[in-house]
């Protein structure tokens, strides 16, 4: 079961010929989520191989960095005949800030756009997992997104099953999903002795642009991997609290904190160099699994304690 990111533009407010502004695609099993939107995001996912048949777009806030590549792809999709509904997520003013962009330029949108303000504390809920929406701080209307799996059928025991002569098919499907059956002799079993113990899904956490606050830590709780803004190095701290953004060590004491698996930093300040190492090792010294995001760099998500 796959959850693949892909990293669009990790630069901050000012891009740099190695890094685009901000923009995350996230692929689970086929279907495509976006998180945020900074100019050029279009051909970034031309460069990087991300499909445009996504169907969600979610905003943290509305900064240029993270918005102006909006009006471009929607027009893109309506050039290719796009004809698939577009939904576009983001906190409180949604509606105006966004529908503005879309009306950037003479074409006419030939394909529903809905927009939907979200608020703190609210989740969005699908089949297969949760996206909680969390409070950030940035000297705007800003959240986060924490993409939550539901647990996960316990693993079936096929040699049990066939020990207890139960027959390869339907049957074991049901028994799987916690159902019992009965089999062509008469016999009725169900799952006890056959299904282990249900598991854990995958956490992911994109924060947007934010300071470090608690319930920053509280959303990325044991999450397999929390991805942090980190435009600053710890030198200019001052700096980063009169922005509203968070150094690379802050970053990584929250990891810490959040006991999460991986950190990824992105968000990185045009005056770093495209592996800024300084960076990286600020934060490793609090919190070794860490890794700064460069553009195209891709992370295939997988399940604890299963490799």
């Amino acid at each position: 079961m796959s959850l693949t990111l892909t990293f669009l533009g990790t630069g901050a407010a000012v891009p740099t010929p190695e890094r685009n502004v901000s923009s995350l695609a996230i692929s689970r099993e086929g279907e495509t989520l976006l998180f945020d939107c900074g100019e050029g995001t279009q051909r970034q996912m031309m460069r990087y191989g991300v499909g445009f048949s996504f169907r969600e777009l979610f905003f943290s806030h509305y900064h240029s960095d993270h918005l102006l590549g909006l009006t471009g792809l929607i027009r893109t999709l309506g050039m290719q005949g796009r004809t698939d509904p577009v939904i576009l997520y983001g906190p409180k003013g949604a509606g105006k800030i966004l529908r503005g962009a879309l009306d950037v330029g003479i074409e006419r949108t030939k394909f529903p756009v809905e927009i939907v303000e979200v608020r703190a504390g609210e989740t969005l809920a699908r089949d297969e997992y949760d996206l909680l929406v969390f409070p950030t701080e940035h000297r705007a209307d800003t959240v986060g997104y924490a993409l939550v799996e539901h647990e996960r059928l316990g693993r079936f025991d096929p040699a049990r099953a066939r020990e207890l002569g139960i027959p390869e098919g339907p049957a074991w499907g049901k028994l799987h999903r916690g159902e019992t059956v009965e089999l062509p002799d008469g016999r009725t079993v169900g799952p006890e002795g056959l299904v282990g113990e249900r598991r854990h899904g995958r956490t992911m956490v994109y924060t947007g642009d934010t300071r470090p606050r608690d319930e920053v830590i509280d959303a990325a709780r044991d999450a397999d991997l929390l991805i942090h803004e980190a435009t600053f190095g710890h030198d200019e701290l001052d700096r980063a609290k009169d922005t509203g953004h968070s150094t690379a060590l802050e970053a990584a004491e929250v990891a810490r904190a959040a006991g999460v698996r991986r950190l990824v930093l992105t968000h990185i300040s045009a005056r770093y160099s495209r592996e800024a190492p300084e960076l990286l090792a600020e934060a490793q010294a609090v919190f070794a699994e860490t890794i700064v995001a460069r553009d195209g760099l891709t992370i295939e998500v997988g399940f604890a304690h299963e490799g």
